[in-house]
C-alpha cells in the first residue's frame, strides 16, 4: 500500500519485487519520497491442494525493495520482509506495517504498509500464470540420472582440497557453497515447560544442528524473552553437479534445527531442503537460491505430553537463511574470516575440518588492551594502601571533585618534576626555565548513544604527560539510547613542572584516546568505541591571567568541545557524543629552579626571642596535614561505599526485574495455556451438552415409537380376534345352512319316496 520513514532521494525510484514459489512479480516504480505510495496489488493463482502443501511447508512471501537509478539503469537492493502465508486467512484483515529487515538506511526505520488475503476465485481459470506445485517430495528427482540411486549418494570428505564430495568424483567437478545463517528468535519461553523452576542462575542456551555431517551451535545465549546473539553463517564447500545436489537435496531429510539447554531440546523445527534446486540450473546460474523465513519451534513429544496448540502470535519461532550458490558467486558475497564483523554482518563459520567436526573461525570483538588487568590491580593497590596513595603524593597530586573516586596510581616521578615538602630529607633537581603547571580534565555528558541495548558504562583513558604515564577511570555509570547522561567523578587535575615548549611538543604529537567500555558481571568488558581529544586545542585558546595562592600572576587557558566516539569495531561509525573540558594553568617559574634542595631531618633551631608561632611550627602543619589527608580519606571511602552500594542496589534492582519479567513471562504462558484448555473444555462440555439433548430427544422418540407401536399391536391383536370370531360365527352359521339343506333334501327324498 505505502511506506513510511524513508529519505528524500530525487531522481530516484523505488521498486518492490515479491516471490513467492520461483515466481516474481513487481509494482509500478514510484518516486522516492519519505512516504511513497505503491498501491499495487500483488496476486497468485492456485488451487487448494497446492496451497495446504505450500502452508505445511512454510513456503514464505519475500518482498525486495530496490532503489532504481534511471540515469544509470541501477538497481540496489535496500531491504527486505519475509511474509508467513500461514497468516493469510480468507476473511479480509487491516493492513499491517512491517519493518525492513537489513534496511541500508541506517539512520531511517523504514516501513511498508502490506496487507496479504485469500480470495476464493469462482470464476474459470484463465490461460496465464498458476502457482507451481509444491517442491517436489523424497525420491521424484531420482529420474533426472538413470542409474544412480539416491540412497547411495553421501558426502564425503576431501581433506586435500577441504570439501566434501557428492556424486562421483568424475562425473561432479562444479564447485558450490552451503550456508545457513540463524538471525533471530522469538517467543522462546513458550517452549519451557511450565513445571521447570527458574534456576538461580540463569543457564546458557543455543541452537544446534547438523550440517553435512558437522555439528554446528550458534553463541549461547541467556535471556529466553529478548534473545540477543550476532547472527552466525555456518558455510560448508561442496563438489558436485546441479542434477547430483537435487536428487541428494530431495532425498535427504529435513535440515532440523534445534534450541538446546545443556543435553536438552526443548524444541526443534524441520526446514525441506529440497526445493532450493526446484528450477534446475538456470536459477542458481544467475544467482544464489535460497530458503528463507521464520520457522515454527514444536516442543519434543508434542503428542505424548498433549501440549495445546499454541495460538499464531503466541508459537516460537527462529528465522532461518539457507543459501546455495555456486562457489564463484559466494566469493563475493561471503564476508572474509580475517574482517572485523560489523553489527549486521553475521559471523562466519566454515566447516571443512578432517574429523567431521565443527571448526568455528570467526571473529570476536576482543579488543580490550592488555593493561587492563594492570590497571585494575594498580587501581585496587593505590584504593587499598594508604603506602601506594602517600607515594603517589610524592610524585604526583590527582585532585578530584567532592565526591573522590579512586585514585590513579602512577610510576614514581622522574627528575624534571614537582614534588611536595616532606620531613623526611630529600634532594629534588629541577631543571633551569621549568614552570610549575596544572592541567585538568573534566568529562562532563555523554548523549547520543547508537548502541541497541542499555550500557553500563565506564570510560578510561591513558594520560601520557611527559615521562608520566596514568590510568584514569571514571566511575561506573548506566545510559540508554537517546539520553544523556552527566559523569560523576570525573574531573581530574595535575600538578607537575616541566618546560613549556617540551610540554607543547608533547600535546602535539599525543592526543588523549577515551575509551567507552562496556562492564557486563557475567562476561569480559567490551569495548564500544574511542574518543580522540587533541588537548593542542588548549593551546591555541585564549589566556586570561589571574593571581595564584601566593600572590604571583599566573595564566590560564580553557577549551570547550563535544568530540564522536566512533566504534571500534566495523566501519568506525559515530555511536555517542562526548562533552569535555580541558585546562592548562602556568604558575611561572618554579622556585628554586636548577639548584637542589635539601630538606633536614633535624627542626631548625630558632632564637628565644624571635621562635615562631605555635601553628607556624612544621609539626603542627604535619599535624594538620595529617588530620585533612585523614578526613579526607575517611570521605573517599564513605564515597566508595555510597558508590559500591548504588550499585549493587543497581544490580540487585536489574536482576530483580529480570526475574519478575521471566515469572510474567511464564504466567503469561500459563494463562494463554489455560486458556486454549478453557476452550477445549468449553468445546467438549458444549459437544456433551449437545450429544446429551441428541439422546433425550432420541430417547423421547424411542418412548414415543413404543407407545405406537404398542397400540398398534393391540389394535391388531383385537381386529385378529374380531376377524376370529365372525370367521366362526359365519362358519356356524354356513354349517346350519348346509344342515337346513339337507334336512330339506331328506325331507324331498321321503316326499319322492312315497310319490314314487
Amino acid at each position: 500500500l505505502t511506506g513510511r520513514h524513508f529519505p528524500k532521494r530525487p531522481k530516484h525510484l523505488l521498486i518492490v519485487e515479491a516471490k513467492f514459489d520461483g515466481e516474481q512479480l513487481a509494482t509500478d516504480p514510484v518516486e522516492h519520497t519519505d512516504q511513497p505510495e505503491f498501491a499495487t496489488e500483488l496476486a497468485w493463482e492456485l488451487d487448494r491442494k497446492a496451497l495446504h502443501q505450500h502452508r505445511l511447508q512454510r513456503t514464505p512471501i519475500k518482498l525486495q525493495c530496490c532503489v532504481l537509478d534511471p540515469v544509470s539503469s541501477s538497481k540496489d537492493n535496500i531491504g527486505y520482509i519475509v511474509l508467513d502465508l500461514r497468516a493469510a486467512q480468507e476473511k479480509k484483515q487491516a493492513p499491517k506495517w512491517y519493518p525492513l529487515l537489513s534496511n541500508k538506511y541506517t539512520k531511517f526505520k523504514s516501513e511498508i504498509q502490506v496487507g496479504v488475503v485469500l480470495e476464493t476465485d469462482s470464476k474459470a481459470l484463465v490461460d496465464g500464470f498458476k502457482a507451481k506445485e509444491a517442491p517436489p517430495r523424497e525420491g521424484k528427482a531420482s529420474a533426472l540420472l538413470s542409474g544412480l540411486d539416491p540412497k547411495s549418494i553421501v558426502p564425503v570428505l576431501n581433506e586435500e582440497e577441504g570439501c566434501h564430495q557428492i556424486g562421483p568424483v568424475e562425473y561432479c567437478r562444479d564447485y558450490f557453497v552451503l550456508s545457513v545463517t540463524i538471525v533471530f528468535a522469538t517467543k522462546l519461553e513458550q517452549l519451557v515447560p511450565t513445571t521447570m523452576k527458574l534456576p538461580e542462575r540463569q543457564p546458557e542456551f543455543f541452537f544446534y544442528y547438523s550440517l553435512l555431517g558437522n555439528d554446528v551451535t550458534n553463541e549461547p545465549f541467556t535471556d529466553l524473552i529478548n534473545p540477543s546473539f550476532e547472527p552466525e553463517r555456518a558455510s560448508v564447500r561442496i563438489r558436485s553437479t546441479v542434477d547430483v545436489l537435487q536428487v541428494y537435496l530431495c532425498a535427504q531429510s529435513k535440515l532440523q534445527i534445534h534450541l538446546c539447554c545443556g543435553d536438552q531440546s526443548l524444541g526443534s523445527t524441520e526446514i525441506p531442503l529440497s526445493g532450493l534446486l526446484k528450477k534446475g540450473t538456470e536459477e542458481i546460474d544467475q544467482h544464489p537460491v535460497a530458503i528463507e523465513g521464520a520457522f515454527v519451534l514444536f516442543p519434543p513429544n508434542r503428542a505424548k505430553q498433549k501440549l495445546p496448540q499454541l495460538p499464531l502470535d503466541m508459537a516460537p519461532t527462529v528465522g532461518v537463511s539457507v543459501i546455495l550458490q555456486r562457489e564463484s558467486l559466494s566469493a563475493q558475497l561471503v564476508i572474509p574470516l580475517n574482517a572485523p564483523s560489523g553489527p549486521n554482518q553475521p559471523q562466519e563459520k566454515v566447516l571443512s575440518d578432517v574429523k567431521g567436526k565443527t571448526e568455528g573461525l570467526q571473529q570476536r570483538s576482543q579488543n580490550a588492551p592488555s593493561q587492563v588487568n594492570h590497571s585494575s590491580s594498580t587501581q585496587d593497590e593505590a584504593t587499598e594502601s594508604e603506602v601506594e596513595s602517600l607515594k603517589f603524593e610524592k610524585g604526583m597530586k590527582v585532585k578530584k571533585k567532592a565526591d573522590n573516586g579512586p585514585v590513579a596510581a602512577s610510576q614514581p616521578i622522574p627528575e624534571g618534576a614537582s614534588s611536595s615538602s616532606e620531613p623526611s630529607a630529600q634532594k629534588i633537581v629541577i631543571p633551569a626555565a621549568s614552570h610549575h603547571f596544572c592541567f585538568s580534565i573534566d568529562l562532563r555528558s555523554i548523549r547520543g548513544l547508537e548502541v541497541g541495548f542499555p550500557v553500563n558504562c565506564i570510560l578510561r583513558y591513558d594520560l601520557f604527560l611527559l615521562i608520566l604515564f596514568l590510568l584514569i577511570t571514571v566511575s561506573l555509570f548506566f545510559i540508554r539510547k537517546n539520553m544523556e547522561v552527566f559523569l560523576p567523578q570525573s574531573y581530574c587535575a595535575f600538578d607537575f613542572a616541566t618546560i613549556p615548549h617540551q610540554l607543547q611538543d608533547t600535546f602535539l604529537r599525543l592526543p588523549l584516546l577515551v575509551e567507552l567500555w562496556h562492564k557486563d558481571k557475567t562476561a569480559e568488558d567490551l569495548l564500544l568505541g574511542v574518543a580522540r581529544l587533541r588537548l593542542s586545542n588548549v593551546l591555541a585558546s585564549e589566556k586570561t591571567r589571574f593571581l595564584g595562592s601566593n600572590g604571583d600572576q599566573c595564566w590560564r587557558q580553557t577549551y570547550n568541545e563535544t568530540v564522536s566516539v566512533t566504534a571500534a569495531q566495523g566501519s568506525g561509525s559515530r555511536i555517542a557524543d562526548l562533552s569535555y573540558a580541558i585546562t592548562l594553568e602556568d604558575h611561572g617559574l618554579c622556585v628554586g629552579a636548577g639548584q637542589q634542595r635539601h630538606v633536614p631531618h633535624t627542626q631548625p633551631h630558632c632564637a628565644p626571642e624571635k621562635c615562631p608561632e605555635p601553628r607556624e611550627t612544621l609539626e603542627y602543619k604535619a599535624a594538620l596535614e595529617l588530620e585533612m589527608w585523614k578526613e579526607m580519606q575517611e570521605d573517599i571511602f564513605e564515597n566508595q561505599l555510597k558508590e559500591k552500594e548504588m550499585v549493587h542496589m543497581q544490580v540487585l534492582a536489574e536482576e530483580w526485574k529480570k526475574r519478575e519479567r521471566e515469572r510474567e513471562a511464564l504466567v503469561k504462558k500459563k494463562v494463554a495455556e489455560y486458556t486454549v484448555l478453557e476452550e477445549q473444555l468449553q468445546k467438549t462440555l458444549r459437544d456433551l451438552d449437545k450429544r446429551e439433548r441428541q439422546l433425550f430427544s432420541a430417547e423421547s422418540e424411542l418412548q414415543t415409537v413404543k407407545k405406537d407401536l404398542q397400540a398398534e399391536h393391540e389394535r391388531k391383536l383385537q381386529e385378529l380376534q374380531d376377524s376370529v370370531r365372525r370367521a366362526r360365527e359365519e362358519c356356524a352359521h354356513q354349517v346350519e345352512l348346509e344342515r337346513s339343506k339337507i334336512k330339506q333334501l331328506e325331507e324331498d327324498k321321503l316326499r319322492l319316496q312315497q310319490q314314487v
